[in-house]
């Protein structure tokens, strides 16, 4: 029984510290994404054309994923619905996503367009809710309502351009 429970202990301390590395790794993803849309977006302020910034962002970060691609991507050519799927999700998602982000990188600042992603996670779950059948949890609706409620905050937030300065008083001086 003292072996049992042992092993019981020992495993949940396994999934505590997987708990805890993935939500480490869910930070520093969201990091990176961030250095990634405030990198593009000061590379454009500085003249840099749109197409170019973005290009090279994602060309330096193929060339980084290569090593992966070559130790891990045999199963994408394993055949061709797999090679397809691949493609797929490399041009619309990915691509076409990417290019319209840097369009909005654009008209908007670089940290309002990475809370406007928030919306990603939420709309692929109500389509995999619509398209698919899953079923969403209790919590999972809420967590929507969560990002929809600060996406609403953020949208009606006024501007630091919008905001008008206090009023100086006029200054008197005697001499």
């Amino acid at each position: 029984m003292a072996m049992l429970r042992a092993a019981t202990m020992h495993d949940a301390a396994a999934d505590t510290a997987g708990m805890l590395a993935g939500v480490g790794l869910g930070l520093l993803a969201g990091v990176t994404y961030a250095l990634y849309s405030w990198s593009a977006h000061r590379l454009m302020g500085h003249g840099i054309g749109r197409a170019a910034a973005m290009g090279s962002v994602f060309g330096l970060g193929g060339l980084a994923l290569l090593p992966v691609l070559a130790l891990t991507g045999a199963p994408l050519l394993a055949s061709p619905q797999a090679f397809t799927v691949g493609a797929y999700m490399a041009l619309v998602p990915m691509f076409l996503g990417y290019v319209l982000f840097g369009l909005g990188l654009t008209r908007i600042s670089a940290s309002t367009a990475t809370t406007l992603t928030l919306a990603e996670p939420a709309v692929a779950a109500v389509l995999a809710v619509i398209v698919v059948g899953e079923r969403l949890p209790l919590l999972g609706w809420l967590g929507i309502a969560g990002i929809g409620l600060s996406l609403l905050v953020l949208a009606l937030a006024p501007s630091r351009r919008e905001v008008e300065p206090p009023a100086v008083p006029d200054v008197v001086t005697t001499a």
